[in-house]
């Protein structure tokens, strides 16, 4: 019983293992990330020359500007700052590499030497400081003893833990059963005010925690901090969507719920051609009838920005509220990343072009000579593991003497 006790004492502490195939793909899946996240940038030119970029990957050097009030570009973090201290921002809309401007007290970008003294037009938040959310805490962050995730305004863009949100519970924040989020866009509390106008769209727009369980498409989306949301099929049965998704119930007896406003039908948002207001009315006059005493947090859903009226007067209104991004297609992060899959797309089959080329330009015998060397080393790797101890660590002695076998073998098949 003893000897039975302590071998399933150390089959509980043996290491998981992985096979070959499930390795490269998860080697795959972090490629895949990062692509998501850069947008599919390679990383080898700055994007200065392209100006104000709706959206692109960010970092703040803190090594050359401390008081966190100058971003780079991905190129420029890889090859301006190699060894300083980095903070990865995620994505930033509107943004130019601020690389080797007057901000930088003398580095010099060493991408692109011609630039302005400082960009106007950056915008800066204490996330260029490494720090993030209310509680204004790093990420990670050092001093916790596990890392919660976190969510992204799409308005002010901070980074903010669930549950500083200003709901009562993270229950509220509509998710599925396993945590994965079931809304697009997520605007924070302190935003909400200036997106009050949005009370006046139908329930459509407001995501719910209630899942529609026909359907349920799957999404990744950078605006969850470490995690890979779902977006599902929203399903609403009430009218007055901000109640619902705070999980309040729409009765008229609970002051404590946000009032439901008369908004119009759906068949009135459906899309004209001569130019009139989806919501048939004049959005500046009635978005002060919303109540907003009480400032709560939105949560949007997947699709919401197509609802969304683009007539002049709307349009002159986002303006006016510094929202007008909210209808340009490119902003939102389902865009961007939707863009990076497809230059990553593109990148991969370049790759295979290139390695199909490269081996039409082999005649027979060069072919034949690659086949073998591939067939040396598989039987080599095999014989080693076969042959090795799986309680000895493998050093760096092992691995050389394979390849000397794989150099005795060549030498023999040659001579």
């Amino acid at each position: 019983m003893a000897c039975e006790g302590s071998a399933a004492a150390f089959d509980d502490e043996a290491e998981p293992t992985v096979t070959i195939g499930e390795y490269i793909e998860g080697i795959e899946a972090e490629e895949l990330e990062a692509d998501l996240v850069l947008g599919g940038d390679d990383g080898k030119e700055c994007t200065y020359g392209g100006g104000y970029l709706k959206r692109q990957a960010v970092f703040s050097c803190l090594t050359c500007v401390p008081a966190g009030v100058g971003g780079v570009c991905t190129a420029c973090s890889l090859a301006c700052h190699d060894g300083h201290e980095v903070v990865e921002l995620w994505t930033k809309r509107k943004f130019r590499c601020d690389c080797g401007n007057s901000k930088f007290g003398g580095h010099l970008c060493k991408l692109c030497l011609e630039k302005d003294p400082e960009n106007s037009a950056n915008s800066y938040n204490h996330n260029f400081k490494g720090s993030y959310c209310t509680c204004h805490r790093p990420y990670p962050d050092p001093e916790a003893k596990e890392q919660v995730e976190m969510i992204q305004c799409c308005i002010c863009e901070d980074w903010f833990h669930e549950g500083h949100i200003g709901l009562n519970s993270i229950e509220e924040i509509p998710q599925d059963e396993e945590g994965e989020p079931l809304y697009e866009d997520f605007i924070c509390q302190k935003c909400s005010p200036d997106c009050y106008f949005l009370k006046l769209y139908p329930d459509t727009i407001w995501a719910s925690r209630k899942q529609n369980s026909v359907s349920q498409a799957s999404t990744t989306d950078s605006t969850v901090m470490d995690g890979g949301p779902s977006h599902g099929n929203i399903e609403k049965k009430e009218n007055g969507a901000l109640a619902n998704h705070l999980n309040c119930e729409n009765t008229s007896g609970d002051d404590n719920c946000p009032k439901d406003n008369t908004a119009p039908e759906k068949a009135s948002l459906d899309d004209s051609s001569d130019g009139k207001c989806k919501l048939g009315m004049d959005i500046s006059t009635n978005a002060t009838l919303v109540d907003s005493e009480k400032k709560l947090p939105f949560f949007m859903s997947k699709g919401w920005r197509e609802v969304i009226c683009r007539c002049e007067t709307c349009t002159n209104f986002y303006g006016e509220r510094g929202v007008a991004y909210l209808i340009d297609k490119e902003d939102s992060i389902e865009e961007y990343e939707k863009v990076a899959k497809q230059r990553r797309e593109k990148k991969l089959e370049q790759q295979e072009g290139a390695e199909e080329n490269f081996l039409n330009s082999l005649d027979h015998v060069q072919k034949i000579e690659i086949l073998s060397g591939i067939n040396d080393m598989k039987n080599e790797f095999q014989s080693f593991l076969e042959s090795f101890d799986s309680t000895k660590p493998v050093t760096s002695e092992d691995i050389k003497a394979v390849f000397e076998n794989l150099a005795k073998k060549k030498r023999q098949r040659l001579s």
